[in-house]
């Protein structure tokens, strides 16, 4: 590069003139404990409400899941994850499998997995159902 007056001029970045600054300045103290408790604890804390607000609640769902299936039984009308309403003629836990009477007149079955069944919808409308 060459000025107007024909002497060649070299290029500086920008920010070169701090470098000699920076350089002269002292160094930094060490952090005290409540330097990196200020600059840990908003992380700690962001932890905290992700588990209270993501992770707790689906564990607490899964559990009552869990719960619903162990207490499956025959002529429990349900619902399946697919929207399959059924009454439930068979469990066999060994296999994870259910066996579903899905029509009034009870000829038509269908076989799910243990894990399909989305909610129990109660006995005693199953029961009353196959009485007549």
């Amino acid at each position: 590069m060459r000025s107007d007056s024909g002497v060649a001029m070299q290029y500086q970045p920008p920010l070169t003139f701090a470098v000699p600054l920076l350089a002269a300045a002292a160094p930094a103290a060490p952090p005290g404990p409540m330097e990196l408790l200020i600059t840990y604890l908003p992380m700690a804390m962001i932890v905290l409400v992700a588990w209270l607000l993501l992770y707790r609640p689906e564990r607490e769902r899964m559990r009552k899941q869990q719960e619903l299936l162990a207490a499956l039984k025959k002529n429990d009308r349900v619902l399946t994850t697919s929207g399959i309403y059924g009454i439930v003629t068979n469990v066999d836990r060994g296999a994870d499998r259910v066996s579903l009477r899905v029509d009034d007149a009870g000829n038509f079955k269908i076989a799910v997995t243990l894990s399909s069944i989305a909610k129990v919808l109660g006995a005693a409308a199953a029961e009353a159902g196959s009485d007549s």
